[in-house]
């Protein structure tokens, strides 16, 4: 007599963006894979935006190997539903809107219809907020945050050079050090200068025609989003004690040793967690102070193309992968 085993129940499945290799954006391909489970502490997030980051496109080419080896997925930004919420959970329900940066510097699999993360790493998304907008904030925006706020203690009155003003990390800089009451000057291309003025830059310089170096007055501080040559040409700029936050990590340009035999500080910034940060960029959402600014959306399975257009540099503000 023969004996059935009962069938395993189908386990549920989901469309992400996956690699096996490193190198261009054709090693990115569209797979089926388990769709995550919530583990205690953590909340599953159906994934409704995911922000593209220059952090993407280097981990993807292996020139920053934060993920080591692939084969894996990329991506950090996210803005979704909550769908289920973990045991030991307290703050989400499913049907939350959310958005956070799940799991950096580990693997945050954004790049996916459905994301499992540690709760703590996301924030209730502000009604003032699209979707859209708001999986494009996270890692940019904390990582401004965190170079403007936490590093350089930008205040009122304080005069701040922002280089690559109408990136992604750069018009949301251009936002928050508005927001603290400094004086705001950016450098871009002259097309993009009508949105940065209507985001708060105060004197904008189109790098392409002229030297920054000599058209700005002193200032007390540089974020640097080009580093390389640019960083070391922005000492000339800085007033005696002055500091660079750079947020560059592949060639900053400069070293703290060398700032400093120029009378001038040099700072990294290096995005991380931070709750209450996320909750500060909330909180500067709601206030109207702050918004994103979203130049182009894909659909995720032309992961691919979005890193070739992002690669160019030619979107202004956030490009944007929908599931």
């Amino acid at each position: 007599m023969s004996v059935q085993t009962p069938s395993q129940p189908a386990v549920p499945q989901m469309n992400a963006i996956a690699q096996q290799g490193l190198g261009g954006p054709e090693v990115l391909e569209r797979v089926s894979t388990a769709r995550p489970v919530a583990a205690p502490g953590e909340i599953l997030v159906k994934v409704h935006a995911a922000g593209v980051n220059p952090v993407d496109l280097a981990v993807r080419a292996g020139y920053f190997p934060l993920l080591g080896e692939p084969p894996f997925s990329l991506g950090w930004d996210v803005a979704g539903t909550v769908e289920v919420v973990g045991e030991g959970v307290t703050g989400f329900a499913a049907g939350d809107e959310v958005f956070g940066m799940p799991r950096f510097p580990q693997a945050g699999n954004a790049y996916a219809e459905y994301v499992a993360a540690p709760a703590e790493q996301f924030a209730h998304r502000p009604a003032a907020l699209p979707v859209i907008e708001a999986g494009a904030l996270s890692l940019s925006g904390l990582t401004a945050y965190q170079a403007l706020v936490r590093i350089a203690g930008l205040g009122a009155g304080q005069r701040v050079l922002i280089h690559a003003a109408s990136g992604g990390v750069g018009h949301l800089a251009v936002q928050i050090a508005k927001a603290r009451g400094a004086y705001v000057i950016g450098t871009a291309r002259a097309e993009k200068h009508t949105i940065l003025k209507k985001l708060g830059a105060d004197e904008l310089i189109d790098y392409t025609l002229a030297d920054f170096a000599d058209a700005v007055e002193p200032v007390d501080v540089v974020f640097d989003l080009v580093g390389g040559e640019n960083a070391r040409r922005s000492v000339a700029v800085l007033r005696p004690g002055g500091l660079i936050v750079s947020a560059i990590d592949h060639d900053p340009g400069l070293t703290p040793e060398e700032a400093q035999a120029s009378g001038v500080r040099f700072e990294p910034v290096v995005v991380h967690q931070s709750a209450e940060d996320l909750a500060a960029l909330r909180e500067l959402v709601e206030a109207g102070a702050l918004r994103v600014h979203v130049g182009l959306t894909l659909p995720l399975a032309e992961a691919g193309q979005a890193h070739r257009i992002s690669a160019g540099r030619a979107v202004t503000g956030k490009l944007v992968l929908i599931p």
